[in-house]
């Protein structure tokens, strides 16, 4: 085997390639699609099914197993779109574009989840459909810095300069981040403080944790799922010019 550094540069830039990620990302989606129901499953059995009810909320509380993972998915993605944002800026990378340009609309789905469910559990809890609570207000904030950089990409013609635009907005919008983590620890608000993130130990009994926990990993591979393929469809959006393209298109039309 070459130790050879150019060797290894050559092949991490192949492995890095429009085609190559391609092919992977089609050649994963599969094991991730199968990986995302096995969780949706087992967490909404465990969650709806065999939880007990809470003492306090009863049968309502059951909402927490779509609302809190979607407001995790919701901050996890931005991170990942202001990573991504981040990359392209600097070094340029067409993945990284692809993979900011996917995960915009799946994130902001996640925070509209979060905005909804968190409002139908509030309407029982605080005789209220919305409050301009510090969590609820930051978390809507994020939904629009979502939708301004999905807007911002879509309004401008060329694919470069859209990815720059955005990837300054992404990034400056990450400001908002540990607004909203820490925002039930700064300001007196409405919303309850952390009870799974704890240091000490969880707030929260383990039969009503683990299905939160599988809830949360569905999620993320449902995240992974969609990213996955929107990715690919960024790929062939910004190569259909090429080559290797135009034979793919020829070789699925035959």
């Amino acid at each position: 085997m070459s130790n050879n550094p150019d060797t290894w540069l050559t092949r991490f830039h192949r492995l890095g390639s429009p085609p190559s990620i391609y092919r992977l990302a089609g050649a994963v989606l599969p094991y991730t699609l199968v990986i995302c129901g096995a969780l949706f499953a087992a967490g909404l059995y465990w969650g709806l099914v065999l939880a007990p009810a809470d003492y306090q909320q009863g049968e309502s509380y059951r909402i927490i197993y779509i609302h809190v993972p979607s407001a995790w998915l919701s901050m996890f993605v931005y991170s990942v779109l202001a990573g991504a944002s981040a990359v392209s800026l600097i070094w340029r990378m067409k993945l990284a574009e692809a993979v900011a340009r996917a995960s915009a609309p799946v994130g902001a789905a996640y925070t509209f989840l979060a905005l909804v469910t968190g409002s139908l559990w509030g309407k029982p809890m605080w005789g209220a459909w919305w409050v301009w609570d510090a969590r609820l207000t930051s978390e809507l904030i994020l939904l629009f810095l979502y939708l301004g950089y999905i807007a911002l990409v879509a309004a401008i013609d060329d694919r470069r300069t859209a990815s720059r635009a955005g990837a300054v907005l992404a990034i400056v919008g990450v400001v908002n981040l540990p607004i909203i983590h820490f925002s039930v620890e700064w300001w007196n608000t409405l919303h309850q403080g952390p009870t799974v993130t704890k240091f000490d130990q969880p707030s929260i009994a383990l039969s009503m944790l683990i299905p939160l926990l599988l809830m949360a990993g569905a999620f993320k591979f449902h995240y992974l799922c969609v990213m996955l393929a929107r990715v690919r469809v960024e790929i062939l959006e910004s190569e259909r010019r090429t080559a290797w393209v135009n034979a793919l298109v020829t070789q699925r039309a035959s």
